[in-house]
């Protein structure tokens, strides 16, 4: 299901153009043999905004930000980018640059001198260079390490290094290639609050590929969620989360807790092998008597050891897991010998249950979700799900 939002900012008689720092993707297919790693894609990405492409290995996102980069041209459709077609145009004469998972560094130059290593190839003035390069190491908090070379520099020290090389030209596109994926968790936290601000200052647009929900909903403006080298779905964060289009975007954007089973005869509920799962509204998705997943979210999930009053949207089960994550509590409840479910509730309102205690699971309608059957994939975005969720036990 291809995606595409207009994006026509400015005109003239002549009819709309696309501003300075658009890209748009018309149509755009590669392949590779016979399989098409982007498939008929056609995406706007807005002037200015963080713009995240998000999915499993494979699924064509770092395909499409290469042919963006024009390390890879497409096989059809067009590539434009601030309005102009970039087909057959090589990286360099595009004004565009990228920041690599691999930061790339030379290593027998300064700091600085990595910095500068791109305006001098583009013979920029040399008291242009300088200024550039104390403005663009001091954008990322590096301007104290000029003279160190990368080796002496730890890796969250030199991702920002490669963020500044890439800076200093002052490009209309920042593609971003998982450039965090090399950090360690608290480091990549702190990474990521910095690009956000430091997109929010320049009004760049940045281009972002990831397989890190966590990244995506955290920096984005928009996230592209890909599926088979097209568009799964194309919204904010708050949707993507909240209003998944599909079984795919709802397991793969944060964990989920799928029901199997058959719509009511009057849409009014999910009848599954473990009671019956009631939406706030009718189901409409999915036709009666029809086989359908729904879905809750673990964080909706509360754990009483007494029974709730409506049996609707409430199961008993068997705790056999209990991690502390510290702001939360997850909980592992197994309802039978094929399915589980996870809990994750606040740690102050947490309940008092261990491993091995009978406990009973309730949600609100408003927290069921309900997607085709067929729609149905696992969390690495390839298959059915299992009716089991795992996760590790304490």
């Amino acid at each position: 299901m291809a995606t595409t939002v207009s994006n026509t900012v400015e005109a003239d008689a002549s009819g709309p153009r696309e501003a300075e720092g658009s890209v748009v993707l018309d149509r755009v297919t590669k392949r590779y043999g016979e399989m098409a790693a982007v498939d008929d894609l056609s995406l706007d990405i807005r002037p200015g905004e963080f713009l995240s492409l998000l999915g499993p290995s494979g699924c064509g996102k770092t395909t499409t930000l290469r042919m963006i980069a024009g390390f890879e041209q497409p096989d059809a459709g067009d590539l434009r980018i601030s309005g102009r077609s970039v087909l057959g145009v090589p990286p360099y004469k595009r004004n565009v640059n990228t920041v690599f998972q691999a930061y790339a560094l030379f290593p027998h130059m300064t700091v600085a001198q990595n910095v500068a290593y791109g305006l001098q190839e583009r013979r920029v003035p040399k008291a242009q260079v300088r200024e550039r390069v104390a403005e663009a190491l001091a954008m990322v908090q590096m301007r104290s390490f000029a003279e160190r070379k990368p080796t002496q520099l730890s890796g969250g020290q030199q991702q920002r290094v490669a963020l500044a090389r890439a800076l200093v030209n002052r490009p209309s596109v920042l593609l971003l290639d998982e450039p965090l994926a090399a950090l360690d968790r608290k480091l990549r936290e702190e990474m990521q609050l910095e690009l956000k601000l430091i997109q929010a200052k320049l009004g760049i647009t940045f281009v972002f590929v990831t397989h890190d929900q966590g990244e995506a909903l955290s920096m984005s403006d928009r996230i592209a969620v890909m599926r088979e080298g097209r568009i799964e779905q194309l919204a904010d964060s708050t949707t993507i989360y909240s209003n998944p289009v599909s079984a795919y975007v709802a397991s793969f954007v944060g964990q989920q807790n799928f029901f199997s089973g058959t719509v009511s005869a009057d849409g009014s509920g999910i009848a599954s092998e473990y009671g019956v799962l009631r939406p706030a509204a009718a189901v409409t998705a999915v036709g009666p008597g029809q086989r359908a997943r729904a879905a809750v979210r673990p964080e909706f999930i509360e754990i009483t050891a007494d029974r709730p009053a409506v049996d609707a949207n409430a199961v008993e089960g068997k705790v056999i897991g209990v991690s502390h994550l510290g702001e939360t509590q997850q909980f592992l409840v197994q309802l039978g010998p094929e399915m589980s479910l996870i809990s994750r509730l606040p740690t102050p309102n947490a309940p008092a249950v261990g491993v091995g205690d009978r406990v009973w699971c309730s949600w609100r309608p408003g927290s069921v979700q309900v997607f085709a059957e067929d729609e149905a994939i696992t969390e690495d975005g390839f298959s059915a799900p299992p009716t089991t969720t795992a996760i590790p036990t304490t």
